[in-house]
């Protein structure tokens, strides 16, 4: 069945990266309206060209209140309605034993994957109540349930997006807006490779350690994090909430 999301309008955070551009591309290809927001939105120029008025581009600082809150509030001048919004934005930890970690790291890390995740619910939850309905889907990541060595700041961010996405998900119940949560496994994106340590031979852990720790034999692409949120903002999910959807090749049993 295909998924179609005419009419309603998709705000896509992260938008500038592969798994952020593959999901605007998907929800566009579906009919919706879409605002895609990044602090870096180059790579989106061909995407703006061939959709043009239902593609909304806005160069945002995620982790900044004011910055948010008037990106919301141009999305919905535009389009009349936000309906959705997929938390894909996110920053890797180069793999750092806990010892060596200093507080602006572990400070930045938690700005970009856990407080922006607060901050675009927060001002999307207003627009959805008066609605009635809404989804919101947040991207976390399959290391909070198999941890690998050197990236405790990073999977505790992850982790804490997986708590919020639970805690919304029961007090935004009663409003009809539903929150849900997908654990990408190792993706094949310029991210990867900024999880191994300092020094490392990036093609090699990449083969040798991401893929091979895929039990289907294969990293994860941007499109099947795409599909997914996809097939979680449709009224195919209704019925779904506080779930956390593994895409992961297995990466997790």
């Amino acid at each position: 069945m295909e998924i179609r999301l005419d009419g309603k309008t998709a705000i896509i955070t992260g938008a500038g990266g592969g798994m952020g551009k593959a999901a605007v591309e998907r929800f566009l290809e579906s009919g919706a309206n879409v605002a895609a927001l990044d602090i870096r939105t180059e790579s989106l120029g061909e995407l703006k060209k061939r959709y043009q008025e239902k593609l909304l581009v806005i160069d945002s600082n995620l982790t900044e209140q004011a910055s948010v809150e008037a990106a919301f509030k141009e999305i919905n001048e535009a389009y009349g309605r936000i309906d959705i919004l997929a938390n894909v934005a996110g920053i890797a930890q180069s793999a750092t034993d806990i010892e060596e970690v200093s507080l602006e790291m572990w400070e930045r890390i938690f700005s970009i994957n856990t407080k922006a995740v607060f901050l675009t619910s927060r001002a999307a939850v207003p627009y959805m109540k008066r609605q009635g309905s809404g989804a919101i889907l947040n991207v976390a990541s399959i290391s909070v349930e198999r941890p690998r060595p050197g990236l405790n700041a990073y999977i505790a961010s992850k982790g804490a997006t997986v708590s919020l996405t639970k805690a919304l998900a029961i007090e935004l119940a009663p409003h009809h807006i539903r929150v849900n949560c997908v654990n990408p496994g190792p993706s094949d994106t310029q991210m990867l490779g900024e999880f191994t340590a300092a020094g490392a031979d990036v093609e090699s852990m990449k083969e040798n350690t991401f893929r091979k720790s895929v039990p289907l034999g294969d990293l994860i692409q941007p499109q099947d994090i795409a599909n997914a949120l996809l097939y979680m903002s449709s009224d195919l999910a209704r019925m779904m909430t506080g779930s956390v959807v593994n895409v992961d090749g297995g990466r997790g049993i």
